[in-house]
């Protein structure tokens, strides 16, 4: 039986369009997942668009719309650039509206709940009385107590990462009207993380090869002791509890939407007619899950989500807790943080209506924030692109298919002999599969990108040794053996390339009449190639439309 791969990626908020900062902890769950198809394992890639929670809320305040309106339409409009724009290769992308997830988040509340893990207890809210309110915790904000951040959100501060409560905010504020909120009390139903600590450094023991972000967060936090936390808010949107006399709140996002993972495997599974084809992700001990996602959500996925698991595992029935967390540090815009109110963003919708989805993905991983905060840069967009996009990978492949079309329109036969550096190439290749899937398996996708570089660069070196647009006019046989090289390389590369470039990849295997969802990571067979009809695989960028990007910013 093929390995059970599991790979979750965080659900983005339906509130607003993506920008490049989202995509940033979002790309590496597609890479894995079509790395570890092509590996052999059975993979099962989810995610969805998280519509319900307080932005939604904010979002449908300020339009003056039901918050449904606010979710449907970012709904479609994720669907449009993730899945048909970036090409992310889902197994199921849903949404956090369905009866499926409604149901899966209720059973889980009330597992925990019937085992006393989920309790009620009054405290005192934020109350605004201008709006006349209580105030959900995205509907605060004020100064961050830790790191002086302003506004910190009354759940987490997006500067430094720490887990608040509300009324640790310095000059707390409503996020709709500015007042500075009372403080008045409300029942509510609070998660035991206290009561599961323990189990969850038992969890976490050694090092487990996580990204150094996401370990020591996670230790640290640990360490320094886990409060209960409350689970519901008085609102009107979101998922209702499953227990009578509570009709005027909700089940909080944060709890609900991390069940999403669960919700939509089975979601996954029912439409593929096995509805229990999930268990084989979930309970089998020999599955491994990813879980991919940007940095302000480390403590959902590291804490809330494993201890929720841990609480509603059982005798009967033990889930499957997060073997590899993946989570990405900040990216920045020209050197400032990405802001809506402030218009300095690149918002997803605009940059695939003007840029190929591959520039994109390139440069969001050879430059992006895997493993420290990085900068989009327009400027270094256009050199990432120009210069190692085209001008030694894409300008490679274009030599070797004119050459091979123009010369031998019929296709090339393998060589019946080599010559040294030939050979050279070839068993760089097969190193080349070796190591860089290694590292994307660790999910090291810069060093297993630039792995891959390398090979093309010795390719790039081929050619210009060998130069068969010479050796056709005096040795027409030789030429054929080192074009032959030369295309073997290029089918690796539609291999190696394919979780990083899928759709220039996809371009080279119909050039080259293969397909690669049935192509396997590892080294092919040699063997007869005829170049098909081809276009130049990247669109060559001018310094004139950067500069008109860079004015757009702030409009």
């Amino acid at each position: 039986m093929n390995k059970k791969i599991l790979v979750a990626a965080a659900w983005p908020y339906a509130n607003g369009s993506l920008h490049l900062g989202h995509v940033a902890g979002l790309i590496g769950a597609d890479i894995l997942a079509r790395f570890q198809r092509l590996n052999g394992a059975d993979v099962l890639y989810v995610s969805g668009s998280d519509c319900h929670g307080t932005p939604i809320s904010v979002e449908a305040e300020k339009q003056g719309v039901p918050p449904l309106e606010i979710a449907e339409k970012y709904h479609a409009e994720f669907v449009e650039t993730l899945i048909k724009g970036l090409n992310f290769s889902y197994d199921n992308y849903t949404n956090t509206l369905t009866e499926n997830h409604k149901q899966v988040v209720q059973e889980m509340f009330l597992n925990l709940y019937e085992k006393k893990l989920i309790y009620k207890k009054t405290e005192d809210l934020p109350y605004c009385p201008t709006c006349q309110r209580f105030l959900p915790d995205r509907y605060i904000e004020g100064t961050c107590p830790y790191c002086n951040f302003d506004p910190a959100r009354g759940d987490q501060c997006d500067n430094c990462g720490k887990m608040l409560d509300a009324k640790e905010l310095i000059k707390p504020r409503c996020k709709i009207c500015g007042t500075k909120p009372e403080w008045r009390p409300s029942e509510h139903f609070f998660l035991k993380l206290s009561a599961l600590a323990k189990d969850l450094k038992k969890w976490l023991g050694e090092e487990k090869g996580w990204r150094g972000n996401s370990y020591n967060f996670t230790k640290n936090l640990l360490a320094s002791g886990l409060p209960d936390r409350a689970i519901t808010r008085d609102l009107d949107w979101g998922i209702e509890l499953p227990l009578p006399g509570y009709e005027t709140k909700r089940i909080y996002v944060w709890f609900e939407a991390v069940c999403g993972y669960l919700s939509a495997s089975k979601e996954w599974a029912a439409e593929t007619g096995r509805p229990d084809a999930w268990q084989e992700f979930w309970e089998n001990k020999k599955a491994y899950h990813y879980y991919v996602h940007g940095k302000d959500n480390i403590p959902f996925h590291t804490i809330i989500w494993p201890a929720m698991l841990i609480g509603a595992s059982d005798s009967k029935l033990a889930y499957n807790l997060p073997d590899m967390i993946v989570s990405s540090e900040y990216l920045t815009l020209e050197h400032k943080q990405f802001s809506k109110s402030r218009k300095w963003a690149v918002w997803l919708p605009d940059f695939l209506s003007r840029y190929q989805a591959d520039t994109l993905r390139y440069y969001l991983i050879i430059s992006g924030p895997e493993t420290s905060d990085a900068d989009f840069s327009w400027q270094e967009f256009y050199l990432k692109t120009n210069n190692e996009l085209i001008s030694t990978f894409g300008n490679f492949v274009n030599r070797v298919f004119s050459l091979t079309e123009k010369n031998f329109p019929a296709g090339l036969n393998w060589p019946k002999k080599i010559d040294i550096s030939g050979q050279e190439l070839l068993q760089l290749v097969k190193e080349t599969f070796k190591e860089a899937g290694a590292s994307i398996e660790k999910a090291n996708f810069r060093e297993a990108l630039r792995t891959i570089f390398r090979l093309i660069d010795e390719a790039n070196a081929y050619v210009n040794k060998t130069s068969p647009w010479l050796s056709l006019k005096r040795d027409k046989a030789k030429a054929e053996a080192d074009l032959a090289v030369l295309a073997f390389v290029v089918r690796s590369l539609a291999v190696l390339l394919y979780p990083y470039l899928p759709t220039t990849c996809e371009s080279i295997a119909q050039t080259l009449g293969f397909n690669l969802k049935e192509t396997k990571w590892e080294y092919p067979n040699a063997d007869f190639t005829k170049v098909g009809e081809f276009m130049p695989l990247f669109r060559k960028l001018s310094e004139a439309e950067i500069t008109a990007e860079v004015e757009r910013l702030g409009k």
